[in-house]
């Protein structure tokens, strides 16, 4: 009888600590992944604002970016009062590429508060846009046709400025050993600079037309590509170089 007691007590035991499903650990997983995760918001009126903002909390609605660095890629500023150093800079050897060492977001030159992507937008769209207020500072609509695609987009949220040379690219190219002015000057040329659509311009990230293409005129994104890199002196390694030179021998015949 006691041995009897005994396996009904360990069944008891048994049934009382039975395995949670599969489905609620792999929530707590997910959870404790997400609160682990470092998140950038960048607001609708386009802020970068990561932890240490005094807005972080306050900025409900938002764009979530997994870096200070891709939230300014994305066309966003920083806001003030937020340290200029990316969170990760300090982590990183001096020879690895930082979006920091391009200049920190986009470079407002001539003082007259429309930024590089502003002016992009502004010189590339077919119609006259419109504003967020009468500072004229930041622009919310217009008709951008994107070299990407041929589609039209009308609202500025939706468009990334593509670097049609990506920054890290450049960077593994040679812009390593460029001076920071430089640099800075290659982050906001316009000849650099396409609007396009945020979903293909992140899809594209740092790779260069031997591993990405966009899906429609192809043969104008790699000229341009080829154009910028031998204006800057850029170097691509030869299997680079063969692909492109033979991309675009295809393109002519």
């Amino acid at each position: 009888m006691a041995s009897l007691e005994l396996r009904g007590q360990f069944f008891i035991f048994v049934r009382a600590f039975r395995p949670l499903p599969i489905c609620v650990y792999g929530l707590a997983v997910l959870f404790s992944i997400s609160a682990d995760a470092v998140v950038v918001k960048k607001s609708n009126s386009g802020l970068c604002h990561p932890p240490q903002s005094g807005w972080y909390e306050r900025t409900k609605n938002y764009t979530a970016f997994d870096s200070l660095e891709a939230c300014l890629d994305s066309g966003g500023k920083l806001p003030k009062g937020v340290n200029h150093i990316s969170p990760n800079d300090s982590q990183d050897s001096p020879g690895e590429y930082k979006r920091s060492a391009f200049g920190y977001g986009w470079d407002d030159s001539d003082g007259d508060c429309q930024d590089s992507r502003a002016e992009s937008l502004i010189a590339q769209s077919t119609t006259k846009v419109r504003f967020e207020d009468e500072s004229r500072c930041r622009v919310l609509t217009g008709r951008w046709i994107s070299p990407f695609t041929g589609k039209v987009i009308q609202n500025s949220s939706d468009i990334d400025i593509d670097h049609v040379v990506p920054l890290k690219w450049a960077w593994n190219h040679g812009a390593n050993n460029w001076i920071r002015d430089k640099r800075e000057q290659f982050a906001n040329d316009p000849v650099n600079l396409w609007p396009v659509e945020a979903g293909l311009n992140r899809s594209k990230g740092a790779k260069g037309p031997k591993e990405w293409l966009p899906p429609s005129a192809k043969c104008g994104y790699v000229a341009r590509f080829f154009r910028i890199v031998k204006q800057y002196n850029l170097q691509p390694s030869s299997s680079e170089a063969g692909w492109i030179t033979s991309f675009l021998k295809e393109c002519r015949s």
